[in-house]
């Protein structure tokens, strides 16, 4: 069996030309045909404040390897998930960030073997629908669709593409998503800043923010928090701070507050200190449901399970480390626990579950043929 076959170029060719989003598949046009190379995968990682996209070529390597595979490309776009900017746009940024990624390294659709979409925002079977509708549409039919929530990405760039364990995410949202070897899984949080997600960014910011607005109105403690954010957003006033909040409600926006609350907190402020002991309890607890659900514990609570750190938040870089906070509280319940801190991007881990993905069903035909 070959990867590819001069008559699947004529075909992908037509359906391409069938379907064209404004002029970002133009430079497809100027492209030779593919001269029957092997191919590349695409990974993408798709979340509220940016998408990036990351090609990798279809090698003959063993899955000890696959950290060795090269990024041929890599671009970057706003964000893709549809409750924050709406369906069309989504789709527009992500189909936008696939064509830049094949433009820079001189490849088109014709010449895509596999796709994994890893979106913030695809909560049930019929998100996972609705984009494997469209991406039909983009991509000819030799290629292989896969679509997942941007959490299964991050848990793939710690375990080099093996779906196994737990991911904690904390950015501007928060969510744990976690899989067994036999391929159940579940998740915790991830519902955004309406339904709650407290240990996120945006979560700390938000009650930052409020903190700072009951302490001028005379329900809450003072807090250094009053000087440092109107320092930070070049207020003068507290009063000033909703007309800022509600000038632009984005999510990516506030939580870039955190920065202010963790540097408070360092300094001495309760106020502070308790926004983030909180966030550190949130945390863990979307952890533990994960790991309970799913047994990645064991009967007796002490088997060892992967549990994949990403995100903003949880970056260790202060002496206030919400991160190291997180691990110490989840290994009281779980000494198993081995945290991990990717060494690549989760587009990357993407690009893994489409190589992984694409090479099982290639072996799988090998077999059959």
């Amino acid at each position: 069996m070959k990867l590819e076959h001069k008559d699947e170029e004529g075909i992908a060719d037509a359906a391409m030309k069938r379907y064209r989003n404004g002029e970002i598949w133009d430079f497809e046009l100027e492209m030779p045909v593919a001269d029957g190379a092997s191919g590349v995968v695409l990974g993408l990682d798709g979340g509220t404040t940016s998408t990036v996209c990351i090609c990798m070529p279809i090698a003959p390597f063993s899955h000890p390897q696959i950290e060795s595979l090269p990024v041929l490309a890599r671009a970057v776009a706003g964000c893709s998930n549809h409750n924050s900017v709406g369906e069309t746009a989504a789709r527009e940024t992500l189909e936008q960030v696939m064509a830049d990624a094949l433009s820079k390294c001189g490849s088109k659709r014709s010449s895509v073997r596999a796709v994994c979409l890893a979106v913030s925002g695809v909560n049930h079977p019929s998100d996972q629908q609705r984009i494997l509708s469209w991406l039909r549409d983009i991509f000819p039919s030799h290629v292989r669709l896969y679509v997942q929530n941007d959490a299964v990405a991050a848990l793939a760039s710690g375990t080099m593409g093996k779906l196994h364990g737990c991911v904690l995410i904390a950015g501007t949202g928060t969510i744990a998503y976690g899989f067994t070897e036999d391929g159940k899984e579940a998740r915790a949080a991830g519902a955004g800043p309406v339904l709650g997600d407290w240990g996120s960014g945006y979560g700390i910011a938000a009650q930052a923010l409020t903190a700072v607005v009951k302490a001028y109105d005379g329900r809450g403690p003072s807090t250094m928090l009053t000087s440092n954010i109107l320092q930070a957003l070049h207020l003068s006033s507290p009063e000033e701070i909703i007309g800022w909040t509600y000038a632009d409600p984005s999510w990516a926006r506030i939580a870039a507050l955190v920065p202010v609350v963790v540097s408070c907190a360092e300094a001495g402020d309760e106020v502070a200190n308790k926004i983030l002991l909180l966030s550190v309890q949130e945390l863990a607890s979307s952890v533990k449901a994960v790991v309970e659900r799913l047994g990645l514990c064991g009967e007796d609570g002490k088997d060892t399970f992967p549990l994949v750190m990403v995100g903003g938040v949880l970056e260790a870089n202060r002496r206030w480390n919400i991160g190291k906070e997180v691990v110490s509280c989840i290994s009281k319940h779980f000494p198993g626990v081995h945290p991990i801190r990717p060494k690549v991007e989760p587009a990357v881990g993407a690009a893994w579950l489409a190589w992984n993905s694409f090479m099982k069903e290639y072996h799988r035909e090998i077999c059959r043929s």
